[in-house]
């Protein structure tokens, strides 16, 4: 037996046992295979830590510098591991700190446990210090959350936590216990939770619905995949490339999606969305099957509503049925976990080729390629470009990198020019599109998978509003390795000041600190670069590292992210300049 599975038995198998809150706390944790936590201390959860203390050595308690961090940072492990991010605050300000990261979780669909303390029982609603009603505020961003006021209660709860946060649709959980909880007795024996009453987190493939869709695939001459975090949450990544392969349908993907197929995939014709490229972007509206999977019609997916794919039917494959019909009427919706509706599938499905049509593809990536991809790429100009910075990181990385990106036009780029060539490779903040993202997820990636080479893409303002992590890194001894593409601006926002707003650069412009002494202030390796020449070897340099790494590269000021799609705009209006 594994070590870590006679850990979990130990707790799982044990008879019951009296003891307080705050233990049964780090038992359930252990119980559930939990061994690398990040969080902050403070009052109301201090009971908690002090048994943290006594299990030290069987679980890594990571401290951050900011309660923000630890969330990002449990997404981080969450995303490149596929286990349960955990995170953990005191009550309060602690407590409130971490719903941004609690909110980003929700939204892209990433399965977190966060448990804050909160003041004792005979205090609640009294406006005691450091008092706020944290269930009330997450309730909104959260799959499900609870106030424990009774040590008796902890066992059960936490369970049910861990099955809520990791089964189905995943997504975050908060628990809000009180220091009273926390200090009081119990009669321990803990069982893991296997099922909710009422709560069906994997709807039953229906193989009608399964037939149907084969039936319209079948019979397409234009079809098209556009594949989302679904594939990647689901595990489906071999049954999407058997499909693929089998039916030759062109797949396009979301930027949660990227990386369930290799980038070098000749049937992966690139990414949809806002600045995605311009031939799946275009023929989403020539299309006449539109098989999207575990993706959920996002605004920055499929532009206007009005004109989106009208011209096809629609086949939406997706675990959750609140997404069907949401935003675009599925002609056929095919319910459940997508591992198992793609294998129903594939059997179904006649062996195709599509050549005419995917000539289409290639005739609009040419046309890409000379008018933004090549700039991109290959500049002409003297100043450096964000692209060919991706570019250097994929040659010397033999794009093996797990790529974590903020937000921006930065994140763009990456997903633009990243090579993927292994799953859950691409770690963003996708639907809340939160600043200050990429460098705790980085250090969470790191730490859940430390055989992989973990690259942080961030802007310079972005890279600000989490800047203390760096402390984090220091401490932990995390190889994360920091690229800042520093454009001193808010480049994102710049891009629409000058394209809708006339130029008006309000408040866009950055005048920036030495980003090179920062790093070297926490005893991180540190390197800037200003020119072309420079470039391929200090990449070398940050890949080759074994420890942290810091690069900051000084790119044009005022270049924009194309392909893009004006906000409210047809796919079809996708602009090459």
């Amino acid at each position: 037996m594994e070590p870590e599975t006679m850990t979990k038995a130990k707790y799982l198998e044990q008879p019951t046992e009296r003891i307080t809150g705050c233990e049964a706390i780090v038992r359930c944790l252990i119980a559930e295979g939990v061994d690398i936590l990040y969080g902050y201390p403070g009052g109301a959860i201090m009971p908690v830590y002090d048994e943290l203390y006594k299990y030290r050595n069987e679980i890594h308690h990571v401290l951050t510098r900011h309660e923000q961090g630890a969330a990002h940072a449990a997404q981080g492990f969450a995303r490149i591991s596929g286990r349960v991010g955990v995170a953990m605050a005191t009550s309060g300000p602690g407590a409130t700190n971490l719903i941004t990261g609690i909110a980003d979780a929700q939204i892209d669909s990433t399965p977190l446990v966060c448990i804050t303390g909160q003041v004792p029982s005979h205090l609640l609603g009294s406006d005691a210090f450091q008092e706020t009603d944290i269930v009330g505020i997450s309730t909104p961003v959260t799959k499900w959350n609870c106030q424990v006021t009774k040590a008796s209660e902890i066992p059960e709860v936490l369970a049910k936590a861990f099955y809520i946060a990791k089964s189905g649709r995943p997504g975050p959980v908060l628990i809000d216990i009180t220091k009273d909880a926390q200090f009081g007795e119990l009669d321990f024996k803990y069982e893991k939770c296997t099922g909710v009453r009422s709560y069906i987190p994997v709807p039953k493939t229906n193989l009608e619905s399964v037939k149907a869709a084969a039936e319209l695939i079948n019979a397409a001459k234009k079809p098209m995949i556009v594949w989302g975090q679904g594939i990647i949450l689901g595990k489906a990544e071999e049954q999407l490339k058997a499909i693929v392969e089998k039916a030759g349908i062109p797949a396009a993907w979301t930027i949660m999606g990227a990386s369930a197929l290799p980038t070098s995939h000749p049937l992966n014709i690139g990414m949809v969305g806002m600045h995605g490229n311009y031939a799946p972007n275009k023929l989403t509206n020539e299309c006449d099957v539109l098989i999207a999977i575990g993706m959920r019609f996002d605004d920055r997916v499929t532009g206007s509503l009005d004109t989106y794919a009208k011209q096809a039917k629609v086949i939406h494959f997706d675990i959750d049925p609140a997404e069907i019909n949401k935003n675009v009427h599925a002609d056929v919706a095919v319910l459940g976990d997508s591992k198992d509706s793609l294998t129903q599938l594939l059997p179904l499905l006649n062996e195709n080729s599509h050549e005419s049509w995917h000539q289409e593809f290639k005739d609009l990536y040419a046309i890409e390629y000379d008018t933004v991809i090549k700039n991109d790429l290959h500049p002409s100009k003297e100043g450096l470009t964000m692209g060919e910075v991706l570019k250097e990181i994929n040659i010397q990385s033999k794009g093996n990198a797990a790529i974590v990106s903020d937000v921006g036009q930065h994140q763009m780029i990456a997903c633009r020019y990243s090579e993927f060539n292994k799953s859950k490779s691409n770690i963003t903040s996708g639907g809340l599109g939160t600043m200050g993202f990429a460098l705790p997820a980085a250090i969470g990636a790191k730490m859940a998978a430390p055989e992989r080479e973990v690259v942080a893409i961030i802007g310079d303002g972005g890279y600000q509003m989490n800047i203390q992590e760096l402390g984090t890194i220091f401490q932990q001894k995390a190889a994360v390795k920091i690229v800042v593409l520093n454009n001193e601006f808010l480049g994102m926002v710049r891009q629409w000041q000058q394209l809708f707003f006339d130029k008006r650069y309000a408040s866009t412009e950055m005048t920036n600190p030495n980003f090179v002494a920062i790093a070297e202030g926490y005893y991180i390796k540190a390197r800037k670069v200003t020119k072309r020449e420079e470039l391929a070897e200090a990449v070398k340099e940050m890949i080759a590292s074994k420890e942290s790494y810091f690069l900051e590269v000084c790119v044009e000021k005022e270049d924009n992210v194309f392909p893009m799609i004006p906000s409210g705009a047809s796919v079809s209006d996708i602009r090459l300049s």
